[in-house]
């Protein structure tokens, strides 16, 4: 009889899923401590949907505004809507819940979508790197390196490469099996956690995880510092105001990389052992990210500014 459970813990591949549903363990159990938290991630994921939201109208009704760089922050906008509208809202309810569950199948998508967003975000803070580098290294070939087409082009791929990457690694979580623990250690669905859950040895799958999804970040991280220390090299030779503007765009850019790539390259980069810190990075990495990413990109950037007192204008105008 043991002999029959041993072989079957060990062969991922026969269909032994008979876990429904999960339980999300959350951030807290106290319920006055719960309320405390809805209120305020309520508050944040309202700024995160008002702030990128403005942020895209913005670019799409000012004209001055129709330029690449411009073109990848309403793509990051719209990632950062997207990606904080996969875990925050479930967090939310489950504040308001005695019992914070997940169906299997709800469980899946969400970290399907979790990746596909992440990923693709990390991949448009690589490209929005290269376009600062080609705008500030090689400014008079800006436009035809740059064009349109160059444009659509990328942001299709780097959501192809976001599509595949999510497939996989949700793939290969989704075929272990899973028959009996259902306690996930953290707020949402995500492979590390959810895969300690399998009824066999995951010491491959963590592996391929590293070598997947940690790969990727620190890859992108060391060519994003690489791209921004070429940009400060070629500084040192230009105007003043020059300089300025775009020392303020790159570390505008720098900020989000670091707390976006900061959190793949610590849940990412190890195997699957819970820390106490991982519920307070993922914290950043869902919710206060896409935050701060239109305050960044709107205060420390006038051209941003400068059009949104234009839209508001406006709108007071025909108010008036």
């Amino acid at each position: 009889m043991g002999e029959k459970i041993t072989s079957n813990w060990t062969t991922p591949a026969q269909n032994w899923t008979s876990v429904t549903e999960f339980i999300l363990i959350g951030l807290s159990n106290n319920p006055e401590t719960q309320k405390v938290l809805f209120a305020i991630f309520l508050m944040i994921y309202l700024l995160i949907l008002s702030g990128n939201i403005l942020i895209m109208i913005t670019i799409v009704l000012d004209q001055g505004l129709h330029t690449p760089m411009y073109f990848f922050l309403s793509n990051l906008s719209f990632i950062d809507i997207c990606h904080s509208t996969v875990t925050v809202p479930k967090m939310l309810a489950d504040f308001l819940s005695a019992e914070k569950t997940i169906s299997f199948g709800g469980c899946v998508a969400q970290m399907f979508f979790l990746h596909l967003f992440a990923c693709t975000e990390i991949f448009l803070l690589t490209i929005m790197a290269y376009d600062r580098y080609v705008a500030i290294c090689n400014p008079m070939h800006y436009l035809s390196i740059m064009s349109h087409k160059v444009c659509l082009l990328l942001a299709g791929t780097i959501w192809l490469g976001g599509t595949i990457h999510s497939l996989a690694l949700t793939g290969m979580t989704i075929r272990l099996p899973y028959c009996g623990p259902k306690m996930v250690d953290n707020f949402f669905c995500d492979v590390p956690p959810v895969i300690k859950l399998a009824c066999t040895d995951t010491y491959v799958i963590e592996i391929l995880i590293v070598s997947n999804s940690g790969l990727i970040s620190v890859v992108c991280f060391v060519v994003l510092v690489a791209s921004y220390g070429i940009i400060l090299v070629s500084l040192r030779t230009r105007l003043v105001a020059g300089q300025r503007k775009a020392l303020s765009t790159c570390a505008a850019h720098l900020t989000v990389v670091t707390l976006f790539l900061g959190h793949c390259i610590f849940i990412y980069s190890r195997p699957s052992t819970s820390l106490a810190e991982d519920k307070v990075v993922s914290v950043f990495f869902t919710a206060v990210t896409p935050l701060l990413n239109p305050i960044i990109y709107t205060l420390r950037n006038e051209d941003m500014k400068r059009a949104m007192n234009k839209l508001l204008g406006r709108k007071v105008d025909t108010e008036k």
